[in-house]
């Protein structure tokens, strides 16, 4: 089963809001003769990246959102994380009643040490979001697609990312500098977070009938 993650970071007066593409992919690996099927690995490739334009207002922002989750590509395949701290929640409030005909799933990211559910939503802490997303990178479980735009600017704003302790000894994340932007990690990671939250990253067997259809096609 193959499906489309959209991380959406809100942006504010100084950072733009970004719209980030995760597909999730199952893909035919070897046959497994214990197990009499083929073996399915799982991958995530980042499919698509934009900034919308500082300024734009939040209304536009939503329409933008709701033309991308009903494009040709997209339409009942995919699933909208939406970062919902601060000026997100109205903004999502917005989006859900635009009806942009997919799953929205609000994320408020927090400094605390373990995700929580709202009944709304769910509370995440940054650590686990950035943390995740530099697991996938290091271990090759996410592939940028080639001629992305803002690849560049996203590998970027991954070595500018720095842990800091707290004096009440939690870790915090954050740019080394003030001023730099976060916008494209954060969105990269919230499509990947829902992608392991909704539907698993662990690789595993086509079921016995998926199996039979592709030993139909091979005989």
């Amino acid at each position: 089963m193959d499906r489309f993650l959209m991380g959406i970071d809100l942006g504010q007066s100084h950072d733009p809001s970004t719209i980030a593409v995760v597909e999730r992919k199952e893909v035919q690996g070897e046959w497994d003769a214990a197990q009499y099927t083929w073996r399915k690995h799982v991958g995530l490739r980042l499919r698509y990246l934009e900034r919308i334009p500082l300024g734009t207002p939040y209304p536009d922002i939503v329409e933008r959102l709701r033309d991308a989750a009903q494009s040709r590509e997209l339409a009942g395949r995919c699933r909208m994380v939406v970062d919902a701290t601060g000026v997100g929640r109205p903004v999502v409030d917005l989006l859900q009643r635009a009806r942009p005909g997919c799953p929205i799933t609000p994320v408020t990211v927090t400094g605390g040490e373990r995700e929580t559910s709202n009944g709304d939503g769910y509370c995440v802490p940054k650590r686990d979001l950035i943390s995740g997303l530099q697991v996938l990178l290091q271990t090759g479980g996410l592939e940028i697609a080639q001629g992305l735009r803002f690849t560049k600017e996203l590998l970027e704003e991954m070595g500018t990312m720095r842990v800091k302790v707290s004096a009440a000894g939690r870790e915090q994340y954050g740019a080394w500098r003030e001023g730099e932007h976060d916008d494209l990690v954060f969105a990269v990671s919230l499509a990947c977070w829902g992608a392991k939250k909704f539907y698993g990253l662990e690789d595993g067997w086509w079921t016995n009938e998926h199996g039979a259809a592709l030993m139909g096609r091979l005989v």
